[in-house]
């Protein structure tokens, strides 16, 4: 992917000048120079770069994983978020570098309160006058996407106001046109980074921080856990105000209580533990198994309690879905690990799309066993979600298998929550709680009445195959008679190769233009010392010659001595 296919603007080329200079100042130089972008960082820049002076001796990776955040602090919005995305990606990046990624806190500086005011306006068609009693201007939470405010409505309602930084949009967009064209060049120009796969992970993001912009996506998902849990007394979730929602703004109901942090550092509060430890449970196995739609970043942050056993829990803004076809897939790789039949889930992933260029199936067919065989016959109360979901998340991370996002999130999420679970109450099992709903999954995918309707499904659609298939046989040898059959070929790094013949053969050009001004000159210096040209002596021309020839190689030196190629 050449540089010609970014948008040919000033803002673009002025954005990508800066992310170059950034990631060379912070050890990333050699990266810069293989996406040949070293003509956008300074030479005093270049020839300071190397290893940070105030980096500690750490793992490589954990190095690496500090830089990152340094990186994304510095250039902005748009990259903390990708980072803070990427750090959920546990089976594509490695341990230490997602350590440091979630480190990266999302704390921007409010913005002024009129233009909160004139947001809310555009956005609802109302003022802040007619839709509030009150209406705190100094907000009491700021991200990079939105700052939130608490009011009272007419009604009496108290409520909280998020409402989005003003021009975020074009920030975003024009950070995701930079990123997705570093990340289809770096997949080219990198063998070594695909099995980390940029371009996925870019695209995954441009996905979900475009849903993360339009209000509308977060009030939905709210209002669907709402209405799943308004007839559950003991878990809470923020109605949304829709009449006071939009793209820009998003308006809920205000929900107290304290903080779960707060509970799990003082075994003295007023809670019931074990009941907070049930609720949580069930909370999040509804979700995972009835709803369909769960909550995917459920930290202690994220939830509140209301003595003695009550949990409520807020910001949805980022979510996972479950559909039909992944539960089923879940369905039979969970009874293929009971029974030990490792081919069944390796073939369950490749159904999945999971497996990459560079699985070997053998060898993942190996792994597997040995993870399974490791936890086979443990008893229930021994058996750890987190440690679980964290082995098998590096053994697929080793095996070049890259899950789907949700099926990620989801496991991740439960073994959040069961990690928050155990704090509250250690001798709750939690698989004794999994299990019926697993054997009821199981009974209702194998139940006869299913499975006569799935044999329906894939009847109608190898009759629809074979009505289909004359006519694309006729389609198809038409074409070829006509000569309309084309055979694609996709090259992969040859625009790299043409730019590196244009540079090559710019500095010989340059080279031979300061061996032919270095001969000219000396033949300059060998005239008589009478000879002149405009009243001037000729020698003195040679002078200049030599100063010329002087700044050529001194530039063609600097260019060589970037390029990191000397042999």
């Amino acid at each position: 992917m050449s540089i010609a296919t970014l948008p040919k603007t000033v803002r673009t080329f002025a954005r990508l000048r800066v992310i170059a200079q950034v990631l060379s100042r912070h050890g990333f130089g050699h990266f810069v120079d293989r996406l040949q972008l070293g003509r956008y960082v300074p030479s005093i820049d270049w020839l300071r770069r190397g290893k940070p002076k105030d980096e500690p001796e750490v793992h490589p990776l954990t190095a690496i994983g500090i830089r990152l955040v340094k990186v994304c602090e510095e250039l902005g919005p748009t990259f903390i978020k990708l980072a803070q995305m990427a750090s959920t990606r546990p089976d594509i990046l490695p341990a230490q570098i997602l350590t440091e990624l979630e480190r990266l806190q999302d704390d921007v500086s409010p913005f002024p309160s009129e233009q909160a005011r004139r947001i809310f306006h555009d956005d609802t068609g109302a003022t802040v006058g007619e839709a509030f009693r009150r209406f705190d201007d100094e907000p009491f939470a700021s991200g990079s996407i939105g700052q939130v405010h608490r009011a009272e409505t007419t009604d009496g309602q108290d409520v909280v106001v998020k409402i989005k930084r003003p021009g975020i949009e074009n920030i975003i967009q024009l950070d995701i046109y930079v990123l997705q064209w570093l990340a289809d060049r770096a997949e080219s120009l990198f063998p070594e980074l695909r099995p980390y796969h940029p371009k996925m992970l870019v695209d995954e993001f441009a996905q979900t921080i475009r849903n993360e912009l339009d209000f509308i996506n977060e009030a939905s998902a709210t209002s669907r856990f709402h209405k799943a849990f308004e007839e559950d007394e003991h878990i809470r979730t923020p109605e949304v105000r829709w009449d006071l929602t939009g793209n820009s703004v998003l308006t809920l109901e205000f929900m107290d209580g304290i903080h779960l942090r707060e509970a799990l550092g003082d075994r003295a509060a007023d809670c019931d533990h074990k009941a907070l430890a049930r609720n949580l449970s069930e909370c999040f196995l509804r979700q995972f198994f009835e709803l369909g739609l769960f909550h995917a970043d459920p930290h202690p942050g994220n939830m509140l309690i209301r003595p003695p056993g009550d949990i409520t829990l807020f910001d949805f803004g980022m979510v996972g879905q479950i559909d039909d076809q992944l539960i089923s897939r879940l369905v039979i790789g969970i009874v293929a690990a009971t029974k030990r039949e490792v081919e069944v889930i390796v073939d369950v992933l490749a159904d999945l799309g999971a497996l990459g260029r560079n699985t070997d199936r053998g060898t993942l067919g190996r792994d597997l066993r040995s993870f399974l065989e490791k936890y086979y016959g443990l008893p229930l109360k021994r058996l750890e979600l987190g440690t679980i979901f964290r082995e098998l998340i590096e053994t697929v991370r080793r095996n070049d298998v890259t899950l789907p996002r949700d099926f990620v999130a989801m496991f991740k999420s439960l073994a959040t929550a069961s990690g928050v679970v155990l704090q509250l109450d250690p001798e709750l099992n939690l698989l004794n709680l999994i299990q019926p709903r697993l054997s009821e999954l199981v009974r209702d995918r194998l139940s006869p009445k299913r499975l006569l309707r799935t044999a329906g499904l894939s009847a109608w659609h190898i009759a629809s195959i074979l009505r289909e298939a004359p006519r694309l046989v006729r389609d198809l040898m038409r074409g070829i008679g006509r000569g309309q059959f084309q055979i694609n070929i996709r090259h992969e790094n040859l625009d790299y190769l043409a730019s590196e013949m244009d540079r090559s053969s710019n500095r010989l050009a340059l080279a031979l233009l300061a061996a032919s001004t270095t001969i000219g000159s000396s033949m300059l210096l060998s005239t008589p010392a009478d000879a002149t040209v405009l009243g001037m002596p000729i020698r003195y021309l040679g002078f200049v010659g030599y100063a010329l020839t002087f700044l050529m190689v001194v530039w063609l030196l600097i260019a060589i001595f970037r390029s990191g190629k000397m042999s």
